[in-house]
């Protein structure tokens, strides 16, 4: 099979291309007669319009807009003078081409065109290294696409794990690791904010009665089952936007967001004493301790000192120690 395009010159012979050239050096190519026929198609636009050769076939000596919807210039009167070429598949849009139209002797015409966004056309319409001319460059420019994408993506996760981890080291910065409740850094933090915070609230602050004993005793391992247990308790007892810390050694605080209610609060801090009042099975063993609490109530707008009102809570602590432990003393924020 040929393409023929007629001489300007009855005395120029007629030049005959093979399309087996044509289809090896340009596949993606449209060449058209002078009445705006066409005569031929590249091999990657045959496959694209047809899907067999017989198909292609039928299209040969159709118009032009048979195939294409020419988008510039504005008709084929102005697209025989040649110049800069935009169209799309008629039946398949997505993929607009531009090129280059080249008159021909005799008013044929013959266009060479590529892909506006190569990467979608590629992946939209499965093209491959055969849907190229030897000499483009276009396989050259996908693989360094698909390796940018690659590395892009690599560095994507890369970022999302250098994220994760430094979201869990913050995590691990404000937890304390064996009860897993939050810190002294995280608890003085939450403080701040409640303590600049226009709303009421209340700070519970407790301490192990006879944890020593335990220690003493049973070892340190059922100390820190002990803690965990106080730890599970207090989640227990407790709301999701409180904050629950661990100071360190028996030493608890429980802050209560929005909770300057006397009554609400020393039911919370009644229902800790009592649960750890219990005895805690640890190997057979029971682990028998109590807690000691101070409660602090800041009513909303006291816009308290943080360091003010942990002292006052540790007052109020050491006043439910001396007045006979396993109780709570709750004193109004005193400025």
């Amino acid at each position: 099979m040929s393409v023929a395009f007629p001489p300007s010159d009855p005395a120029v012979p007629r030049s005959l291309v093979p399309m087996s050239v044509l289809d090896r050096l340009t596949p993606l190519h449209v060449a058209l007669t002078a009445e705006g026929r066409i005569s031929g198609l590249g091999l990657t636009l045959r496959r694209l319009i047809g899907g067999d050769a017989a198909a292609a076939g039928s299209i040969a000596g159709l118009p032009f807009d048979t195939g294409f919807t020419l988008r510039r210039p504005a008709d084929l009167a102005l697209l025989a003078l040649g110049g800069p070429v935009e169209l799309t598949l008629r039946d398949d849009p997505r993929h607009p081409m531009r090129g280059l139209a080249l008159p021909l002797p005799g008013g044929a015409l013959f266009l060479a065109l590529a892909f506006v966004d190569l990467p979608a056309a590629v992946r939209d319409l499965d093209l491959t290294e055969a849907d190229f001319g030897p000499t483009d460059h276009t396989v050259d420019l996908l693989w360094l696409i698909e390796a940018n994408a690659a590395v892009s993506g690599e560095l994507r996760s890369l970022n999302r794990r250098l994220q994760g981890a430094q979201a869990m080291a913050q995590e691990q910065a404000l937890t304390d690791p064996l009860t897993g409740l939050r810190n002294r850094r995280a608890l003085e933090g939450a403080l701040a904010d409640h303590c600049a915070g226009a709303e009421g609230f209340a700070l519970l602050q407790l301490d192990l009665d006879r944890f020593k004993q335990v220690n003493d005793t049973l070892g340190h391992a059922a100390g820190d089952h002990v803690l965990i247990e106080v730890a599970r308790v207090l989640t227990q007892e407790t709301r999701a936007g409180d904050t629950l810390a661990r100071l360190g050694g028996d030493e608890f605080v429980v802050l209560l967001s929005g909770m300057a209610d006397a009554t609400r609060a020393m039911q919370v801090a009644d229902r800790i004493t009592r649960r750890l009042s219990r005895p805690i099975p640890f190997e057979g063993q029971a682990c028998r301790i109590g807690a000691s609490g101070g409660l602090i109530l800041a009513p909303a707008r006291a816009f308290p000192a943080p360091e003010a009102i942990l002292r006052q809570a540790d007052a109020a602590l050491y006043a439910a120690k001396r007045a006979g432990r396993g109780r709570t003393v709750a004193q109004d924020w005193q400025a």
